[in-house]
């Protein structure tokens, strides 16, 4: 009887061993912050800066900010100074306690506290998503990389335009195709949402 205790609880402990090496690392190792870009009004249909498929992009972004709030992490929205329509859309609106940047400038580190409030709580790693793609989003993840950041930028919670240059115009999913496709590895691991939610 005693050997078959032995034998039994040696088992359990391999089965448990085996169990932890599956759980995936938790999103706090390193530290990690959401960071919502100008998902603001005058980007989406009847605005002054109307993108395509805002809506999409921004309740792609309404799910990672929902698993944020369940696992009370960091969570840091940013607008642009612009009027009119520069209130945070309601799909992504802050509530009472998250921390809202307004900046002047595309880099949402210039003039802003948000370097130092990165730094107060220890973070790490950003989860990047936002409005446009090709402008703030883009600013953002290069200057938090030169900052030292982990990156992932989330794709499909991500919105853009199209583009008009020396008399071609650039379709807006050519200007997102080629944004990621210059931030993808060397800035951040681009993923989508889906990804995202399954992984973290």
């Amino acid at each position: 009887m005693r050997v078959f205790r032995t034998v039994l609880l040696s088992t359990l402990i391999i089965i448990a061993q085996a169990t932890q090496s599956r759980v995936p690392s938790q999103p706090d190792d390193p530290k990690t912050a959401l960071l919502l870009i100008d998902i603001q009004d005058f980007y989406f249909p009847g605005g002054t800066a109307e993108l395509v498929n805002p809506e999409r992009a921004s309740l792609n972004a309404q799910k990672l900010l929902l698993r944020f709030r369940q696992g009370r992490r960091l969570i840091i929205h940013v607008r642009h100074n612009s009027e009119p329509g520069g209130d945070i859309h309601d799909s992504v609106r802050p509530v009472q306690g998250e921390k809202i940047i307004s900046k002047d400038h595309v880099n949402c580190f210039r003039d802003t506290d948000l370097l130092s409030h990165l730094k107060a709580h220890e973070v790490k790693r950003l989860i990047i998503c936002g409005m446009m793609t090709h402008m703030c989003v883009e600013a953002a993840v290069r200057a938090a990389h030169d900052l030292g950041f982990e990156i992932l930028l989330v794709r499909d919670a991500c919105a853009t335009r199209a583009l008009t240059f020396d008399g071609k115009t650039v379709p807006a999913e050519d200007v997102q195709a080629s944004t990621l496709s210059t931030l993808s590895r060397t800035y951040a691991r681009v993923i989508d949402t889906v990804t995202y939610l399954n992984e973290y």
